[in-house]
């Protein structure tokens, strides 16, 4: 048995007193020999987290069926997982009902100056693009929470990759965590395990991210087969020094640290320092019907519709869309200046209720097989259900609700938590691009933003250029999900589908994106805005969506293509012509003079409330660039 050395100091800037921990350490799974094999550097970092978490036993993960296995069957004796028998390896798992969504008020960035976090806001308003906390709070957070939070548990880490292994685009990253639930959704989402182990030698720098469960002051566990500590939980970035912190909650979004946190959070700052982009868009791959394919990007804000795009069944006939990410893109030119945008994860983390053979077919080909599901129903058939799939199971079968009671729609409840999810590995789509897992990342032709607006805004326009395009990003606005806290269908302000997932001061994001204009022989995609949520006047939803979303699509690839027969402008931007978008065939009529109407009064108070945005939210950190653009727009609506 090896043993890890002692040190002072804790990694993350804690200096505490030394601590004798000489137990040993039982290694189950891991096949270089003794941990001294391991790079110093990642050996520092588990030694000074054994030391902070004092675990009964350390488990550096290999990435192996066996070890997967091992893990569910661990999980399944605690009862965190029960099995799905109707469908090949799948488990559910119920949380406690206070840990369900990502906490953003309970999400922080550290950094030495404030201001390099947050926009300097107007007096008296709260900000709202992103939290700021200090060192000397950042140290003082991990200190009350983490000294022996892991007493009787084991410690797993995780090596692993956010894009495919050993490309020049990807990122490596090491969790640590207490939660074989999280190791088991890692496996999924990102590449773990040896082959990630094997790149992290003396020099090879990694993003290091530390998570637990936590223990509460009680010391006792509400729901002790899903272990959390909500009233003290608290997810901590130290961009810096590429740090992630989390602790009390094992939901996806605050403990899987692959993904918002370090993908966007952390991703961003790097793409800063090192001028790319790290982006909440999907990328998807579109073959139009004479064999020419493009690929677009698009950024909607969490249950928009993301996941339904990027696995688009088209209606058009002889159009082709392969899916190559579905929440997550990383952005970089290439030395011909083509944008070039890989998938940095390895699965889809996607929200199930919506989900269903009408809405994403494609998805439910793809998640009833090697799935973790999270707070859906149980059938008594061994199957699962969300709001969604009414059609999809049989009259007979009954079902159980995501508290584990019995569950009939009569009772006017939900049967699934609205952000219930399915976690799955995105090699068994259907539709998966052969270009996935490119390691020089696909070239990237269009940029489309879009959000969830009832009234007032088009199907879809495009931008005067690429610093309208800019300002279209960060002019996004969005009824809220459930994938946060907040309730209620209000329209949010999102810019670039961003606002919870900032690594920096916004003021210097919108500056980053405005600076790749003035890079050398850069050709920039054309940017887009969409809505598929317009409404009529009676409520009805103005546009099909889904599957007709491929007639928005032809339009803005033929606009790639330059044609200019098919667009005229408009005071926000170039909208189709009349005709311009196919027709034929459509699934229900559609009013396309309504769905593109001109509502002067409604963008008279759309440029006022983002002017007002703007001015309370970033103040001076507004680029003067982003200023001239509004100014721009309110002179075009008054024409």
């Amino acid at each position: 048995m090896g043993r890890l050395g002692r040190t002072k100091y804790f990694e993350f800037g804690v200096q505490q007193q030394h601590v004798s921990f000489n137990q040993e350490i039982r290694k189950f799974s891991l096949k270089h020999g003794y941990v001294s094999a391991i790079s110093p550097k990642l050996k520092s970092f588990i030694d000074n987290c054994v030391e902070l978490c004092q675990p009964s036993d350390v488990h550096i993960c290999d990435g192996s069926e066996r070890e997967y296995k091992e893990l569910i069957d661990l999980m399944v004796k605690d009862k965190t997982l029960r099995p799905v028998p109707k469908y090949e390896n799948c488990w559910l798992a119920r949380t406690n009902p206070a840990d369900v969504a990502r906490v953003e008020s309970k999400t922080f960035i550290c950094t030495q100056e404030k201001a390099e976090t947050v926009p300097d806001t107007k007096p008296g308003v709260k900000g709202t693009l992103g939290n700021w906390i200090s060192p000397q709070d950042y140290e003082e957070a991990i200190m009350q929470r983490f000294p022996g939070c892991m007493k009787g548990r084991t410690m797993y880490v995780i090596p692993f990759s956010m894009g495919p292994v050993g490309s020049p685009l990807s990122k490596i990253g090491v969790e640590i965590t207490d939660s074989p639930y999280v190791v088991g959704s890692m496996r999924i989402m990102t590449r773990i395990g040896t082959p990630v182990l094997n790149l992290l030698d003396a020099d090879q720098p990694f993003v290091k991210a530390l998570h637990s469960v936590g223990t509460p002051v009680s010391g006792k566990h509400e729901f002790p087969e899903w272990p959390c500590d909500p009233e003290r939980t608290i997810i901590l970035h130290k961009p810096a020094a590429n740090e992630i912190v989390s602790y009390g909650s094992g939901y996806g979004g605050n403990s899987l640290l692959g993904k918002k946190c370090f993908a966007l959070r952390i991703g961003s700052t790097i793409a800063k320092r090192e001028g790319w982009l790290a982006e909440h868009m999907l990328i998807l791959g579109i073959t139009n019907p004479e064999g020419q394919k493009k690929y677009i990007a698009a950024a909607f804000p969490s249950a928009c519709g993301k996941t339904n795009l990027a696995m688009l069944n088209p209606t058009l006939p002889g159009y082709k869309v392969e899916c190559v990410g579905d929440d997550i893109a990383w952005m970089k030119f290439d030395k011909e200046g083509v944008l070039r945008a890989i998938n940095p994860e390895n699965g889809f983390f996607g929200v199930a209720p919506g989900t269903s053979n009408k809405t994403n077919p494609i998805a439910m080909k793809t998640v009833f097989k090697n799935t973790i599901f999270t707070n859906v129903a149980s059938t008594s058939d061994g199957g699962v259900y969300w709001e969604g799939m009414e059609d999809e199971i049989s009259p007979d079968v009954s079902i159980t609700d995501w508290h584990n009671k019995p569950w009939k729609k009569s009772d006017g409840t939900q049967a699934a938590h609205p952000n219930s999810r399915f976690c799955t590995p995105a090699s068994q789509c259907p539709t998966i691009d052969p270009n996935w897992e490119s390691h020089e990342g696909v070239p990237i032709s269009a940029i489309i933003f879009g959000g969830r607006r009832p009234q007032g805004v088009p199907l879809v326009y495009e931008s005067f250029d690429w610093q309208h395009g800019v300002f279209l990003g960060a002019s996004m606005r969005s009824e809220a999900t459930a994938a946060a806290e907040h309730k209620g269908k209000v329209i949010m302000h999102d810019p670039f589908a961003m606002r919870p997932f900032f690594g920096y001061n916004f003021g210097d994001y919108l500056k980053h994106w405005l600076s790749m204009e003035q890079r050398t022989n850069a050709k920039l995609p054309k940017v887009f805005h969409v809505n598929w949520f317009r409404k009529g006047s009676q409520g009805e939803f103005l546009w099909p969506g889904f599957g007709e979303n491929i007639r928005v699509l032809d339009w803005i690839l033929r606009r790639v293509e330059n044609n200019k027969e098919i667009a005229e402008a408009s005071p926000i931007g170039y909208i189709p012509k009349p005709e311009a978008l196919i027709t034929t065939n459509l699934a229900s009529d559609v009013d396309l003079e309504e769905l593109f109407s001109f509502d002067k009064s409604f963008w008279e108070q759309e440029v006022q409330d983002l002017q007002r945005y703007f001015n309370e939210q970033l103040g001076a950190d507004l680029p003067t660039a982003i200023q001239a653009e509004i100014d721009a727009l309110k002179q075009r609506i008054k024409q």
